[in-house]
């Protein structure tokens, strides 16, 4: 009877996302009142008060959602997970939550993710698709054949790809898909392809400021991304999560992995129900909850 926590990345996002929680407890109001400091701006205010297209900007949505993750984690009674994981951006909610670095280092680490990677995003017009009813070799081999960069991003549970790339390779994969049988190909809203070759100029950004980050032994295993395994050693740790921005997120493998090890409870900390709609898919026996009252 192991628990296992999952921290949700970009797309959980809402409107009001927070606010009780800032309102009825003095330790999540220290750390919103503290991110205040370090970002330069009211992301509270933002979080609290702000519209669905504010919450969208990807300088905004990547530290609204590490910092409602984190001061839930900390304002939890008897937290104390026997592993962890986040999707994506989520991986590094998991870091802070498994005292693996420091709530501060963790936000400044998220703030310099989200600025590179809306940078990225400038200097490559890009974007994603959502692929539903494809195994996952399928979306493999439609990317493998087009010219343009496209590449499967996110594993996000069985039938579910999400992938990266060109605007125009993303067309002409979406076109494959449906041809292929596909239920759905979607474009997404996004700004980028994410976890891609095309997040480079990204990844190289984030390499420096992760190398100069302070990490320790985390309190439990961290299940990343970029292999779907369990780490504890932190120069691994380091160069999984440095390579996490142009490498697929492998969820679904992720889940497989920690429901094998002995995962029987899954609980989403941070905001909405996203991953608990993913797991469900994944393990269908697990036994599910979430710590966001508000949602």
């Amino acid at each position: 009877m192991k628990k296992a926590y999952i921290f949700p990345g970009q797309g959980s996002q809402y409107q009001g996302m927070g606010k009780a929680l800032y309102e009825s407890n003095p330790r999540a109001k220290e750390l919103f009142d503290k991110a205040d400091e370090i970002l330069g701006f009211s992301i509270k205010e933002v979080m609290f008060t702000g519209s669905d297209e504010d919450l969208k900007q990807t300088n905004v949505t990547q530290p609204a959602i590490f910092l409602h993750s984190v001061a839930i984690a900390e304002t939890t009674e008897n937290f104390a997970p026997d592993m962890v994981a986040g999707h994506s951006l989520g991986e590094i909610s998991a870091l802070v939550a498994a005292k693996a670095i420091s709530f501060e280092d963790g936000l400044k680490l998220v703030a310099q993710r989200a600025n590179a990677m809306q940078k990225a995003c400038e200097a490559n017009p890009s974007t994603m698709a959502a692929i539903l009813a494809l195994t996952d070799d399928q979306v493999k081999e439609i990317c493998a054949g087009i010219d343009d960069t496209v590449v499967a991003a996110n594993f996000n549970s069985p039938g579910q790809v999400v992938i990266s790339g060109t605007h125009r390779g993303i067309e002409e994969a979406c076109e494959k898909a449906k041809a292929e049988g596909a239920r759905r190909a979607m474009v997404l809203k996004v700004g980028g392809a994410f976890h891609s070759p095309l997040m480079e100029p990204a990844r190289e950004e984030l390499e420096k400021a992760i190398r100069e980050t302070t990490f320790k032994e985390p309190i439990c295993p961290v299940y990343q991304n970029v292999d779907a395994r369990p780490h504890t050693e932190v120069e691994t740790i380091k160069s999984n999560l440095i390579a996490q921005l142009t490498a697929p997120v492998r969820w679904t493998q992720t889940v497989e992995h920690m429901h094998n090890d002995g995962a029987s409870e899954f609980i989403e900390c941070g905001p909405g129900k996203v991953l608990r709609g993913l797991v469900k898919k994944i393990v269908k026996d697990a036994e599910l909850s979430g710590l966001d009252t508000e949602a």
